[in-house]
C-alpha cells in the first residue's frame, strides 16, 4: 500500500507515513468500505472546510449541519455509514474530537467512552466512526478492530477460473413482464444471478416464487407490493437484499434470511402486515430505516450478537413485538433506549 499523501510504500499495517507522518488507510471490521469512505471524508474536509468552519465572535465555530449535509454528495452509496456517521456527528463526536486537538489521545478516548456508553454503540461501529473521522483530521490512529491486511502470499490465487458476478445472469423487468397478468406462481430460472431492481412490483395475482440455487443478488423494490405473495424461499447463495424489495408484501408469513445475507436494508420488509416469523442469520451487522416497520403481527424476533447498527425507526409500529437478544449486548442497549420489550440469554446458551 502507499501512502495517499506522499505516495511512499508503507509496511504492512503501519499506522502512518514513516517519510511524511500523514495517517494510513485501514478497514475495520464489520466496515468492508472504510477505505473508501476515509478517502472520500479526506477529499471533503480539504475542499470545502472554509465552508465548515464559521467565525463567531473572534472563535472558529464548527458547522455540524453543513456536514451532515456534505456527507449525502461524498458518500450516498453508503447508506448504513452516512447514517452512523450523520448520527455521531449530530451528537457531537466530531466536536469533541475538534476540541481536544492538543492532545489527541484523550479526544479519542472521550469520544469513544460516549459512543460506547451514551451512545450504546457496538465497538465495531464506534471503531469505524473513530477511524474515519481521525482520517479525515489526518490524525494517525491504530483502531484494535482493524482489519490486517493481507499479504502477496495470502492474496495467491489458487486457480485461474473467474469467480462468479452478480450480474453474469440478470433476470430483468422484461422478462418479469410476461408473469404480471396470468401467473400466481414464478419459477426464476437456474443460473440466474439477480433479480433486476422492480421486476415483479406491484403484481398483485403473484403467490408464490421459486428462486435458484445461484441466486446472488435481489434487487431494489424487486417484489414490492405484492399484495398476495405467500411463499417464497430464499437460497443459502442469496447475499444481498436490496431497499424495500418485500416491502407492502402483505400475505407474507414467514421469511428465512440465508447465512451470508450482510444486513437488511431500509424498508425491506415494511408493512409485510402478516410477517410472524423471521429467522435472522449471525452474518446480519446492520437493520436499516423502517426495515420491519408495519409488520403487525410479528411477535418476537431473535437478533444475534453480530448487529451492530440499527436505526431508531427500524421497528415503529410494530405493536407486538418483543426482540430477543444476548444480555447486555448492543441490540439490549438499543431495545432499552427505543423502550422495545426484550427478553435475553446468555452467550452461548443457544
Amino acid at each position: 500500500m502507499q501512502c495517499e499523501k506522499c505516495r511512499a510504500e508503507l509496511p504492512p499495517n503501519s499506522i502512518s507515513c514513516p517519510e511524511c507522518g500523514a495517517p494510513a488507510l485501514q478497514t475495520i471490521e464489520g466496515f468492508d468500505n472504510t477505505q473508501h469512505i476515509q478517502l472520500q471524508l479526506k477529499n471533503m474536509f480539504k475542499e470545502y472546510s472554509y465552508k465548515l468552519f464559521l467565525r463567531y465572535e473572534g472563535s472558529l465555530m464548527f458547522h455540524e449541519k453543513r456536514f451532515t449535509a456534505l456527507l449525502n454528495d461524498f458518500i450516498a452509496e453508503y447508506d448504513k455509514e452516512r447514517k452512523l456517521l450523520r448520527g455521531m456527528v449530530e451528537d457531537g463526536i466530531l466536536g469533541v474530537l475538534l476540541s481536544e486537538q492538543s492532545n489527541r489521545d484523550m479526544a479519542i478516548t472521550k469520544a469513544r467512552s460516549i459512543m460506547l456508553g451514551e451512545k450504546f454503540l457496538s465497538e465495531n461501529a464506534a471503531e469505524f466512526v473513530l477511524a474515519s473521522l481521525t482520517y479525515m483530521l489526518g490524525w494517525p490512529y491504530d483502531s484494535p478492530m482493524r482489519v490486517p491486511e493481507k499479504t502477496e502470499e495470502d492474496e495467491a490465487p489458487q486457480g485461474r477460473v473467474r469467480p462468479v458476478s452478480v450480474n453474469d445472469n440478470v433476470f430483468s423487468r422484461a422478462a418479469a413482464n410476461k408473469f404480471r397478468v396470468f401467473s400466481r406462481n414464478v419459477v426464476i430460472p437456474d443460473g440466474c444471478t439477480k433479480i433486476e431492481e422492480f421486476s415483479f412490483d406491484g403484481f398483485g395475482n403473484l403467490r408464490s416464487v421459486q428462486l435458484p440455487d445461484s441466486l446472488l443478488a435481489i434487487g431494489e423494490y424487486a417484489f414490492s407490493n405484492c399484495k398476495h405473495l405467500r411463499l417464497i424461499e430464499l437460497p443459502s447463495s442469496l447475499r444481498l437484499i436490496g431497499q424495500a424489495a418485500f416491502t407492502q408484501c402483505e400475505k407474507l408469513v414467514r421469511i428465512d434470511l440465508p447465512s451470508g445475507i450482510m444486513e437488511i436494508a431500509d424498508s425491506t420488509f415494511s408493512f409485510c402486515r402478516s410477517l410472524e416469523v423471521v429467522e435472522i442469520p449471525d452474518t446480519v451487522s446492520s437493520i436499516g430505516e423502517q426495515a420491519f416497520a408495519g409488520c403487525e403481527m410479528l411477535r418476537k424476533l431473535t437478533l444475534p450478537d453480530s448487529i451492530k447498527f440499527i436505526d431508531k425507526n427500524a421497528f415503529a409500529y410494530c405493536p407486538r413485538l418483543t426482540i430477543v437478544c444476548v444480555e447486555n449486548s448492543y441490540v439490549y442497549k438499543y431495545c432499552l433506549s427505543n423502550a422495545i420489550p426484550v427478553e435475553t440469554y446468555r452467550p452461548g446458551s443457544r
